[in-house]
């Protein structure tokens, strides 16, 4: 991973202080939004056959959008569902499996994981603090998403977010992974392609 220089640094930190607190007001009145997210990702998926796939979700933290009506649509369209646990820095997320209801232990950071066994996802859920038109996402800055999205190369990632998330570019560095798609609680977005 490339150290940011003094002024990469400082601007992504301040990007992250305007995007908490951007999507704080978002959630705040983010009424029927869980479920637009869901309704967004089952109209993208209409044609996907879900059973026997592995979807890693996540446990909203916070403001983040809210992914578990989602994930109790993909359970019953047979998918398999599961959860990261966030290991030590500088190691990839374990996703390990769960059930929509199952109780879930308290990890570092404030995560919540269950304790079911690793498995390896096909489709995975991403939260953000902001993304722009060209798939790139703006996270909490400990790389755990994009080292373990290095590592999974044939999943599909799908960032997930309220649509106030888009700001108009986010910062790079080459560490960074770009996401192709991001559901948000109105559209599927693609990256440089616009909404779907």
């Amino acid at each position: 991973m490339t150290t940011p220089s003094a002024s990469e640094a400082a601007l992504k930190s301040a990007l992250r202080t305007a995007a908490l607190a951007r999507r704080g007001g978002l959630h705040a009145n983010c009424g029927d939004a869980p479920d637009g997210l869901r309704r967004v990702l089952a109209h993208w998926l209409r044609d996907t056959a879900l059973a026997g796939r592995r979807v890693a979700g996540y446990f909203p933290m916070g403001s983040e959008i809210d992914p578990l009506p989602a994930l109790v649509w993909f359970a019953g369209a047979g998918a398999e569902i599961c959860l990261p646990q966030t290991p030590a820095r500088g190691q990839p997320l374990i996703f390990r499996s769960w059930q929509p209801g199952e109780a879930l232990v308290a990890g570092p950071f404030g995560t919540r994981h269950p304790l079911g066994r690793p498995i390896t996802p096909d489709i995975v859920l991403v939260p953000l603090l902001a993304f722009d038109r060209q798939g790139r996402r703006l996270g909490y800055g400990a790389g755990y998403y994009d080292l373990t999205l290095r590592l999974l190369p044939s999943a599909q990632a799908i960032g997930c977010a309220f649509a106030g998330q888009e700001v108009a570019q986010v910062p790079v560095e080459p560490h960074d992974v770009t996401l192709r798609w991001i559901a948000t609680d109105q559209a599927m977005v693609t990256a440089a392609q616009g909404i779907l």
